[in-house]
Parts: structure tokens; C-alpha cells; sequence
């Protein structure tokens, strides 16, 4: 103890910051309440330093309270949903934008804040696959205990003497708790998408042409990198589009204010992603449109995952809110 109650408790706690924020935006499907949830537990255990009597490893300890504060932010049984989670697709002819409040969507994450670096590429892999959209997503169906459960199994590769030391249970209780979570992924699971980290030259190549097609606005060019049953989200908009016509439909119609945007490439749930800026209303340059995170299937573009609420994506990001003529980044 006498070592973590000197003057390096705050760096020593501060270290296991990125990896709690990873299992806690697993745990609640939010960028900015997993980064609540993480200070609040870095506060709570500072606070209770002198009743950590070292039966476990400081990082266990840690990944306890973060589990707690996260049980109790789920309580109000809220579930965060991507747009396909809620309905059918929309024909383009019926489409009709409707705003939902930003506490039922899912929300994408910055790489960079929840992957901790790992050397052995499967742990990597399994990392990046369990923060994308469909994983997540997924992960809102099971009551949060078994979300614990699964998050802490599968993920991070605890123990089940580990996890029910952790949650004050039993070890029968976990493997139960496991078995029933996958089940009820088993029933509807996330859709699969290609690895991509890194990208391969292939994929790399088929970001540029979907970039040349969509920044010069070449339907043509942008039917070959999508795939047939390719999706468009809009998040906080309840409509989403599947399938190239009615994606195309909605580009040359009401998206056609996308004419002449910008894409700048960043990294986002495990995926390659997007910042999209349109044309600057006073001709100066261009200002934030939207968060383009991709979905990747069979070497064509399955998913465009575009979250328009910029003034909260893009500072998380760190993308600037106007690009000057010409500027690049």
C-alpha cells in the first residue's frame, strides 16, 4: 500500500485509463458517459485507496469499481440502438427524417481512447473486433450483468474464478451468466465485417475510389465499391437506407447537399472512418457535415455509419471545425 499512497497514485491509476474506457463504452454504448464512468471510478478509488488491502491486483480493483459504476448507470434499463436496431429500412420515396434524443444511439469511439497497445496481434484482433458498431450494438441486448460477464470472458480473457470474485458471485453463476449471453448472440448475431488493421493494399484501394467517388460525386464510380445491400445511417435520424439505389436515390435527392464535400480519414470503433465536411455556406472552405465510420465486407464497402452530431464528434476526434481552401491535413 505504502507505495500506491505516495505522490505516483495518480500516475499509477491513471495508466489502466484507456483500457477501462474501452470495457466501459462495451458496457454502455457511449463515448462521452464510458469517459464519465472511467473518472468517476479513478475518483472513487483514489478516495478509497486506504481500504485496498491488496487481495487483488490493483487492476482488478480498478475494473470492479468501473463494472459497479457502469451497473449502476444501466439501471434505467436504458439500451443504445444503431437505426437498423429499430426498424426496416426505408424506400428512398418514403424517406423522412425524424430525430431521436442522442441517449438511445449508439455512439462511435475514437481507437486511439479505448484500444491499449498489445503486442500479440489475436488479443489485438479480438480488441478492435469487440469495439465495432455491430459488436456493440449487440452487446446492448443482454442484461448487464451478462454484458459484464461476456466483456470480461471473451474480450479480456479473465478467468471465471476472476470475474466472480469480481462481481461477488459464484463461478457456476458466471459460466451460466456466459452461456445465456451467447446464446442470445447466437440468436441475432452482429454482422461480420473484414479485419482491418491494419488495412491491406486492397482495402486502402478501395477507400480511395470510394473517397474519388463520393467527393466527386460519381454515382457510377460509387456503385463499384459498394456492395448490393450496402446500408446509410444518419444517426440522430431514425432512417436508414439499404441497398445501392435507394442509397443513390437519397444522394441525388436530399443528400445532394453532399455535393462537392471533403473526406478526411481518421479511425473509429476498430474501422476505418471518415471526417465529411461540406462546402462552407459562405463559400469560404468547408464545416463539418458528419462522422463517416465504414463497414467493410468481401473487399466492397457493406456500411456507412455517418453520425451528424459534429459539434460532439469532431473535438473527440480532433478534427478542425472549418477547413481553409485547399488546406490539408
Amino acid at each position: 500500500m505504502s507505495d500506491l499512497a505516495t505522490g505516483g497514485i495518480d500516475a499509477e491509476l491513471e495508466k489502466y485509463r484507456r483500457e477501462l474506457t474501452g470495457y466501459c463504452y462495451r458496457m454502455l454504448g457511449s463515448s462521452f458517459e464510458a469517459e464519465d464512468a472511467v473518472q468517476d471510478t479513478l475518483v472513487r478509488a483514489w478516495r478509497g485507496l486506504e481500504k485496498f488491502e491488496r487481495r487483488s491486483s490493483l487492476r482488478s480493483w480498478l475494473y470492479r469499481i468501473a463494472t459497479n459504476v457502469c451497473l449502476d448507470m444501466l439501471h434505467a434499463g436504458n439500451r443504445r440502438a444503431r437505426p437498423m436496431d429499430l426498424s426496416a429500412p426505408t424506400p428512398v420515396a418514403q424517406a423522412q427524417l425524424r430525430t431521436r434524443p442522442e441517449e438511445i444511439w449508439l455512439e462511435p469511439v475514437p481507437d486511439g481512447r479505448v484500444l491499449p497497445s498489445v503486442a500479440d496481434p489475436a488479443e489485438r484482433a479480438v480488441q478492435r473486433e469487440s469495439i465495432r458498431l455491430a459488436f456493440v450494438a449487440a452487446l446492448q441486448h443482454l442484461p448487464p450483468k451478462q454484458r459484464a460477464v461476456l466483456i470480461l470472458r471473451e474480450v479480456l480473457a479473465w478467468k471465471a474464478a476472476e470475474v466472480a470474485e469480481l462481481l461477488d458471485t459464484s463461478v457456476a453463476s458466471v459460466n451460466s451468466a456466459l452461456q445465456r449471453a451467447r446464446a442470445t448472440l447466437a440468436e441475432s448475431p452482429p454482422a461480420a465485417c473484414d479485419p482491418a488493421n491494419p488495412l491491406d493494399e486492397e482495402q486502402r484501394a478501395l477507400l480511395e475510389r470510394y473517397v474519388a467517388a463520393f467527393e466527386g460525386y460519381d454515382m457510377e464510380a460509387l456503385k463499384q465499391v459498394l456492395h448490393d445491400d450496402a446500408t446509410l445511417s444518419m444517426p440522430p435520424y431514425d432512417l436508414w437506407l439499404q441497398g445501392f439505389d435507394d442509397i443513390v436515390g437519397w444522394l441525388l435527392g436530399t443528400g445532394s447537399v453532399c455535393i462537392g464535400s471533403r473526406l478526411l480519414p481518421t479511425t473509429a470503433n476498430g474501422m476505418p472512418a471518415f471526417a465529411h465536411y461540406h462546402l462552407a455556406e459562405d463559400g469560404d472552405g468547408h464545416t463539418p457535415w458528419a462522422l463517416m465510420v465504414m463497414d467493410i465486407r468481401q473487399g466492397r464497402i457493406a456500411g456507412i455509419n455517418s453520425f451528424l452530431d459534429t459539434d460532439r464528434w469532431f473535438p473527440l476526434f480532433g478534427f478542425p471545425e472549418r477547413l481553409a481552401p485547399g488546406q490539408v491535413l
